[in-house]
C-alpha cells in the first residue's frame, strides 16, 4: 500500500512527538505515536524515559474508547516481549481495537525484530511498514548501534580554526568558536550518556563538562540531563579540587591497573602505586564518589573501554578530548560521527595544536572517509556532521 499525503503527515508528526525525548530515555529508544482517526488526529504522546509507558500506549488511554478503528502511526514497531518494566504495546494496540498501523521501522531489538509487527498481523490488523525509516533510523542511531552491538554510538566533536588548530602553542583554547556553537555543543551533551576527555584536556582547561543550557529540547521542558564524565587519567594527575571531581553528575576515571588490593568499588585492571600519596588520592576519589577503572598496558585499547561502558549500560559517548584522543579514537575505530565546529579564525604555526595528531597518519587513499555530510551556519562558525565510511 503507498503512504498518501496524510499518512506522511501524520508521520511526521509521529518523528516530531518522538524527537521532544532526546537525550531523556537511554537506554530506550525515543519513539512517537499518533492517532488518527477520519484524517483527523485523535490523540498523540511520545515515550518519555525508561521505564515509565511507552508512547503507543500514551496515546491508548488519551484517545480512550475513541481508538476502537483507529490508524496509528508509530517510529519504531512496536513491543511485543515481557522482559522489560512494561507491558507490551503489541496487547495494548490489539485490545484497543485499533485497526490499522503504520511503522517507521522494525525495532532491531532481537526480542521484538518483526515479531511485533507479526503478532499484529495474527489478530487482523493491517500494518504498513517502512515510511521515514531512513529518518527513524537516524533518531535512534545511539539505540540502534547499541541494541545490536552492546557497544555505544560515539560521536566524536572538535572545534578548530579554519587552518585546522585547537589550540595555540601555548594550549590557549578558550574561545575558539562563538556563543551560538557552544549552546549546540551544551544541547549535545544533554543528548548522550556520557563524555569522554583526557588527563591533558582537563588539566588546560579545568572543564566542568557539564550540560548548562536550559529548555534546549523540541518540547520547551525546562528540564536538562547531565551526562556521566569520563576521564583517561593514567596515572591520576588531576588535581583534586578540579571541576570533573564534584560529584554528581558521575564521574569515571580510567587508571593504569594498581598492584595493590583494589580497594571497595575499584575495578581490576597496571603500574604499582607505590607512593602513598597515590594511594590517599584514590581513596579521596572513591570517598568523593568517583568511580575508578583500570587497564593493563601502556595506553587503554580504547575498544575494550567502549566494550565496558557498554556493559554498564551506557548507549552514547561524545568524545570532547585533545588532538592525541582524537587521533588514538579513530585508530582505534570507535567513531562513528564526528561533528567539526570551525570558526573563521586562523593560528597558524608549526607548534599550534592540530584537530587530529598522533604519530599515526593515513595515506590519502586510505583517509578516513566521512558520508552523509550536512553543512549549517552556526552564527559566525560551521559545523560540519558526518559519519565514518
Amino acid at each position: 500500500m503507498k503512504a498518501t499525503d496524510k499518512d506522511i503527515l501524520f508521520m511526521k508528526r509521529a518523528l516530531t512527538l518522538a524527537a521532544k525525548a532526546r537525550g531523556m530515555t537511554s537506554p530506550n529508544p525515543m519513539v512517537g505515536a499518533v492517532l488518527v482517526k477520519n484524517r483527523q488526529i485523535i490523540a498523540e504522546d511520545y515515550h518519555k524515559k525508561a521505564g515509565e509507558p511507552h508512547a503507543e500506549v500514551l496515546a491508548i488511554l488519551k484517545a480512550e474508547n475513541k481508538a476502537k478503528d483507529s490508524t496509528l502511526y508509530v517510529t519504531l514497531e512496536p513491543c511485543c516481549h515481557f522482559d522489560k518494566r512494561t507491558p507490551p504495546c503489541t496487547k495494548a494496540i490489539i485490545d484497543s481495537g485499533i485497526k490499522k498501523v503504520f511503522v517507521a521501522m522494525k525495532d532491531p531489538n532481537p526480542k521484538v525484530s518483526g515479531k511485533g509487527i507479526e503478532e499484529l498481523k495474527k489478530h487482523d490488523i493491517e500494518v504498513i511498514n517502512g515510511i521515514f525509516e531512513d529518518k527513524a533510523k537516524r533518531l535512534n542511531e545511539a539505540y540502534i548501534k547499541f541494541i545490536t552491538t552492546k557497544m555505544p554510538f560515539v560521536i566524536l566533536k572538535t572545534a578548530m580554526t579554519l587552518d585546522g588548530k585547537i589550540a595555540t602553542p601555548e594550549g590557549q583554547s578558550k574561545w575558539i568558536t562563538g556563543e551560538k556553537a557552544r549552546k549546540i555543543v551544551h544541547q549535545m551533551r544533554g543528548s548522550v550518556d556520557a563524555i569522554l576527555t583526557a588527563a591533558g584536556t582537563v588539566k588546560a582547561d579545568n572543564p566542568e563538562l557539564t550540560v548548562r543550557v536550559q529548555g534546549f529540547r523540541s518540547s520547551g521542558v525546562q528540564e536538562t540531563k547531565n551526562p556521566k564524565r569520563i576521564v583517561i587519567d593514567p596515572n591520576l594527575e588531576i588535581p583534586l579540587n578540579y571541576n570533573i571531581f564534584d560529584v554528581p553528575p558521575e564521574t569515571i576515571v580510567i587508571a593504569k591497573q594498581s598492584q595493590k588490593p583494589a580497594p571497595a568499588g575499584f575495578k581490576r585492571g597496571s603500574q604499582v602505586w607505590s607512593q602513598e600519596s597515590k594511594e590517599r588520592k584514590i581513596k579521596t576519589l572513591l570517598e568523593k564518589g568517583v568511580k575508578i577503572i583500570e587497564y593493563e598496558g601502556e595506553r587503554v585499547d580504547l575498544k575494550w573501554l567502549m566494550k565496558m561502558l557498554g556493559e554498564t549500560g551506557i548507549v552514547s559517548v561524545m568524545i570532547e578530548g585533545g588532538a592525541s584522543l582524537n587521533a588514538y579514537a579513530l585508530q582505534d575505530g570507535i567513531v562513528d560521527k564526528v561533528v567539526f565546529f570551525i570558526a573563521p579564525k586562523i593560528i597558524g604555526g608549526k607548534g599550534s595544536i592540530p584537530a587530529v595528531g598522533g604519530n599515526v597518519f593515513r595515506r590519502l587513499e586510505d583517509a578516513h572517509r566521512i558520508g552523509d555530510i550536512k553543512i549549517k551556519r552556526v552564527g559566525d562558525d560551521l559545523m560540519i556532521e558526518g559519519y565514518i565510511v
